[in-house]
């Protein structure tokens, strides 16, 4: 699919537009010509950083401002023609600590982000950024759309209840939109210095400050896409309308057991250690096994499939916080 021109003059919001998935989608877009502005909380924990946008600050447009609150996005939405809709808590220990922050992000905003365009933009396109921790622990593998939603914590429960508000919004009130479940993604401005969003990304910081780390378990199978396969699955299905109303897994074809995962790190960079070590109490309670992920639907539908290896992708990755990790990694 030729995207080229397709957002060239095109008004565009991107919630969480801070944070990693949003700002690389943001750099990509401004390639495109696209009037961009970004949304984004700035609160810690979640992810923003304003060096993530750095070279096209002057470029965008940013509201700093919270998806809880109801009367900023009432404002936000009108002339945008898209909405890629990626802000979000998604740390699965936070949300069991503090269900209800995470129900306010995750679930009750989201429907006021859908209601404030239901009232004051009807013609827009939203783009929402699901995840397959909805699914749960496998029944089969791969895991394709057709799987279970039994989420094993509160994150995967919210997380299926905003995702599930925008296909009911675009069934009942004809809001075009469309839903990604994405899978482990990684690649530059990703969080690296905790795991709310990632193990990956600690393990990058990790090998590149020179200290251990610990891979829980090892045997798991994952698969993980790098994100400008990501960003261009979010593009792709923008300009698709007949993906419109559906659900799309990403993923990739090769998964990989995590201490593999962690070999291989450690070869790409040059050096590394880590120590296999039994899950914590708290993590063993929703650890979900293997998963990987069946995405034939969104290379049909979009004409989508990854591009970048696992190796070139982590080559990318550390080449990127090499010359930034310390922007990615103060407190």
């Amino acid at each position: 699919m030729d995207l080229t021109s397709r957002f060239s003059g095109r008004n565009v919001l991107i919630t969480g537009g801070l944070g990693f998935v949003g700002s690389n989608l943001a750099i990509r877009l401004v390639g495109e010509g696209a009037n961009i502005t970004l949304v984004d909380s700035l609160i810690p924990e979640y992810g923003g950083n304003l060096r993530s946008i750095a070279g096209i600050e002057s470029q965008v447009r940013l509201n700093v401002s919270d998806v809880r609150d109801e009367y900023s996005f009432a404002h936000l939405v009108q002339g945008q023609d898209f909405l890629f809709n990626l802000a979000g808590q998604t740390s699965h220990i936070d949300s069991m600590a503090d269900p209800y922050t995470d129900l306010a992000i995750n679930a009750r905003a989201q429907l006021s982000i859908l209601e404030a365009c239901r009232r004051h933009n009807r013609e827009i396109t939203i783009v929402f950024a699901s995840t397959r921790q909805i699914y749960g622990r496998p029944l089969y593998l791969p895991v394709d759309e057709k799987h279970p939603i039994q989420p094993v914590d509160i994150n995967g429960v919210n997380k299926a209840a905003g995702e599930s508000f925008h296909h009911v919004y675009h069934d009942v009130y004809g809001i075009r939109s469309c839903s990604l479940r994405l899978t482990n993604t990684y690649g530059p401005r990703m969080r690296v210095k905790d795991a709310r969003q990632t193990f990956l990304g600690v393990w990058i910081r990790s090998v590149l400050e020179g200290t251990p780390f610990e891979v829980w378990g090892g045997d798991q199978l994952r698969d993980f896409n790098f994100v400008d396969d990501v960003v261009d699955a979010l593009l792709r299905a923008a300009v698709t309308p007949s993906c419109l109303g559906m659900a799309l897994n990403l993923g990739d074809a090769e998964p990989m057991k995590l201490r593999d995962v962690a070999e291989l790190l450690i070869s790409v960079n040059g050096g590394g250690t880590y120590e296999i070590k039994d899950f914590p109490a708290e993590r063993r309670a929703i650890e979900i096994g293997d998963y990987y992920t069946d995405f034939s639907k969104a290379r049909e539908v979009l004409g989508w499939s990854p591009r970048v290896s696992f190796r070139e992708g982590l080559e990318r990755t550390l080449a990127f916080f090499r010359e930034t990790l310390e922007h990615y990694t103060e407190r």
